[in-house]
């Protein structure tokens, strides 16, 4: 059976784009690399899929800092609202959590992946286990396509390219998609990793590798002093730097390590000002007057941040609490309230979550997803120069496009 719309990547975005084309009455091919369908979606969310966010479009734009406005058209049709019915419709429960996060009620990303495989069979949607290897423009202005099993795709109408970024190579994200695209003229914007660990040259990171801080407040500042995000929840100190949700969400905010310097500045104790946290920290003292400061701080923090936090403040780990002076509790105290750890980059884009740069939007109709330069190409997801903060706001863009594009391919087939 010939089909009318190929689709390369049955991640999010491609199996969005292929459940609407097929909807509308197209014939669809899907094509996958990996065995199984939606394998990145497995691990999104720690493996419990934060699928969209419980929001109007405005604020999915404002929380998409890289070409936002391009996604206006696309979200509009497809919003928030939209995604949650979607999956409700297929018979996957929701809830939303914390900052509007939407997940599957069961926690189980699984439940996603299985509602979209078993709606891609309803529908007939062929799924194929192979890889586009060739894109070429012909004689008629239209694409060949060539596969990694020799195969040469013939009467095909539209091609949907939906292969994902750089990020988590493991899952099929080989940003093969942004070569195809260049291939047939487009420009790609350089790709660099967004919601990534940090590295970090201050030493007391490898020293305290595997200590996760909760309920901590992070304020991240470039070179002028200027806070660039601020946000509270839990980190953790590896080996290499930073990591943890906190620090992913941050990473986001810091685009311009090329021409800018970043610092995190991490508040051990938000929920005390001050004033309070100084007078706790002089009943400990007065309390265990006669301890080694070493053994006294573990009322106050972790026992890897200990010797840290006293060598910062210049107290010895064996001083008598009874001997420390008042300009050393003072110096303690703006520690725990500003625990500094300077950052010299991200991680490489394969421990991203999400790829920055890609196909550049300015050769892409933002309300069909097709290609300005190649009648019949569209682009869906991660492939595209767009991107956005934690929250599930880079599944909707995902979600969204996919829609664009699948609707599209539709109508132009037509």
């Amino acid at each position: 059976m010939s089909r009318e719309i190929v689709i390369a990547g049955a991640g999010p975005a491609g199996m969005m784009a292929a459940i609407t084309a097929a909807r509308a009455g197209a014939s669809v091919l899907l094509l996958e690399p990996n065995e199984k369908v939606g394998r990145k979606l497995y691990i999104t969310g720690k493996g419990r899929c934060n699928l969209t966010n419980h929001c109007a479009v405005e604020e999915v734009l404002a929380s998409t800092p890289r070409n936002g406005r391009f996604l206006y058209s696309a979200m509009s049709r497809f919003s928030p609202a939209d995604t949650e019915r979607f999956f409700t419709d297929l018979g996957v429960p929701l809830k939303v959590e914390r900052g509007n996060r939407v997940f599957p009620r069961s926690d189980k990303a699984a439940d996603i992946v299985d509602a979209l495989f078993f709606e891609l069979k309803r529908l007939r949607v062929e799924l194929r286990h192979d890889r586009v290897t060739n894109l070429a423009r012909n004689a008629a202005g239209t694409l060949d396509i060539s596969t990694e099993n020799s195969n040469i795709i013939k009467g095909y109408k539209a091609f949907v390219l939906a292969t994902g970024g750089l990020s988590y190579p493991a899952t099929g994200s080989t940003g093969d998609g942004y070569e195809l695209a260049k291939s047939v003229g487009h420009t790609i914007v350089q790709p660099a990793p967004s919601l990534v660990p940090l590295e970090s040259p201050d030493p007391c990171c490898a020293r305290m590798q595997g200590l996760s801080l909760k309920n901590v407040s992070l304020r991240v500042k470039n070179q002028k002093g200027k806070v660039v995000y601020q946000e509270q929840g839990e980190l953790l100190f590896t080996h290499f730097g930073l990591s943890g949700p906190l620090v992913l969400s941050a990473s986001a905010h810091m685009r311009d390590f090329g021409r800018d310097s970043y610092t995190c500045v991490i508040d051990l104790k938000p929920a005390l000002e001050e004033a309070t946290l100084d007078a706790r920290l002089v009943r400990e003292l007065t309390a265990g007057a006669n301890r080694d400061m070493a053994n006294l701080m573990g009322a106050l923090a972790p026992r890897l941040l200990i010797p840290v936090l006293l060598e910062r403040a210049g107290i010895l780990a064996e001083k008598k609490a009874h001997d420390v002076t008042k300009r050393e509790r003072r110096r303690l105290l703006e520690i725990l309230k500003g625990f500094s750890v300077a950052v010299s980059g991200p991680r490489p884009v394969e421990e991203a979550i999400i790829t920055s740069g890609g196909v550049k939007v300015s050769e892409v109709d933002p309300k069909t997803m097709m290609s300005r330069l190649v009648p019949g190409l569209f682009f869906a997801g991660e492939v595209l120069d767009v991107d956005a903060y934690t929250g599930g706001f880079n599944l909707q863009i995902a979600w969204a496009t996919g829609h664009a594009a699948g609707e599209s391919a539709a109508n132009y087939i037509r």
